[in-house]
């Protein structure tokens, strides 16, 4: 058994080397093949030979040199941002939102399509994936993957979206449908689970292994971070928190029908401009009727202590459940509450159960379900183009 074995190792070694060369190059920069040796614990024979590898491979390319020292300047080297392209999805009610970065992650172009008078939605996406890949300067066939956020239920087995009342014309069979269109991977992720991907990476989750993120704008979603992965649950509905059954509520018995649910009747942006109004406070919408509460001192700390009794019902019932250490509280309504709501939701949470997480706003001020498509888009396709550097 271990005979069939050996050949291969010389071949994962160099595998497991380049890709961890690559990675020390993203993450620090330029680096001399000398350094690259240094911090790899590789002989200079052997970084040497890595680099050129990598080079042949149109991986890496040289873009200077590095002065000092007897002898040559020595070479320094980076990733080359060309190698491969990603672009990321935001796919709202009205509009889609596109992004394009290159393999470094540097976001290169940003688009955005109206999805108000088409009922094309593999248009609509053509259409900005398009864009976004041009006028990156990237060719088409360069993309390696398309990562859509979009509300709803995504069926973990086919990948295709089976439950979205905001996005009506979109349907099973849409996502080969993109697939054969774009000539690329294309992958549907929920747009809360992204916003937590982009939590973790950038935001109020950095370092966190286990959380979840609760949004708050015209719908409620939960995400939930096990391990540094995303829970989906065996249909895709793991974190549908609107339609938890709470008190002060009616319960809609047939989730078919547009009746809203429970939970999202009582914290959703409807209801918060509801409340705001019933406490003097007359805003164009959710966001802005919390800013003003917050402007407006202690006499705005009524309708906040409303607000987090009203979402403590959702994030008690989570945390009884998951017990995380983190709840990041995110959304329009969750930046707009910023510490003031979520110290509001920590404490009532910590008298209404026995577990007591901290509760704090999302760390994320811009595009947060873009962001995390395209860390999601990235993750998967430098694992694709690193994992594969050799022969």
């Amino acid at each position: 058994m271990s005979a069939t074995r050996l050949p291969g190792t010389p071949r994962l070694l160099r595998a497991l080397n380049d890709r961890a060369a690559l990675e020390l190059l993203l993450e620090r920069g330029p680096l001399t093949r000398a350094r690259i040796g240094e911090l790899t614990g590789l002989s200079k024979v052997t970084a040497s030979q890595l680099v050129e590898r990598l080079e042949e491979r149109g991986l890496v390319a040289r873009v200077g040199e590095q002065a000092g020292g007897r002898g040559p300047n020595a070479q320094l080297y980076a990733v080359r941002p060309g190698s491969a392209y990603v672009v990321g999805v935001d796919v709202g009610a009205e509009r889609v939102v596109a992004a394009c970065a290159d393999i470094t992650g540097a976001v290169v172009s940003r688009v955005e399509q109206s999805t108000r008078d088409t009922d094309d939605p593999v248009g609509v996406v053509h259409n900005a994936v398009v864009q976004a890949a041009s006028r990156a300067g990237a060719q088409l066939d360069s993309v390696r993957r398309v990562v859509l956020g979009t509300p709803g239920l995504v069926d973990p087995a086919t990948g295709d979206i089976t439950f979205a009342f905001n996005l009506p014309r979109w349907h099973r069979g849409l996502l080969a449908a993109l697939r054969e269109d774009l000539h690329t991977p294309v992958v549907f992720e929920n747009d809360v689970n992204l916003a937590a991907v982009a939590e973790a990476q950038s935001g109020a989750a950095q370092g966190l292994a286990d959380f979840v993120l609760v949004w708050v704008g015209a719908g409620v979603g939960l995400a939930i971070m096990l391990g540094g992965r995303l829970h989906h649950g065996s249909s895709g509905a793991a974190g549908e928190i609107g339609y938890l059954p709470v008190p002060g509520a009616p319960i809609p018995r047939d989730v078919s029908r547009r009746a809203k649910p429970a939970f999202q009747q009582l914290a959703g942006a409807d209801a918060v401009r509801q409340v705001a109004r019933e406490h003097g406070i007359d805003a164009p919408d959710a966001a802005a009727a919390v800013r003003a509460a917050i402007a407006a001192g202690t006499t705005g700390g009524p309708l906040l202590d409303e607000l987090a009794r009203r979402l403590a019902l959702g994030v008690a019932s989570t945390c009884v459940v998951l017990d995380p250490p983190l709840v990041v509280l995110a959304g329009e309504v969750g930046q707009a509450g910023g510490a003031a709501l979520a110290e509001r939701v920590q404490h009532e949470v910590a008298a209404i159960t026995l577990v007591r997480p901290r509760v704090v706003p999302t760390g994320l001020t811009e595009e947060p379900i873009l962001r995390g498509a395209l860390r999601t888009a990235l993750d998967a396709v430098r694992d694709e183009v690193f994992g594969s550097t050799v022969g």
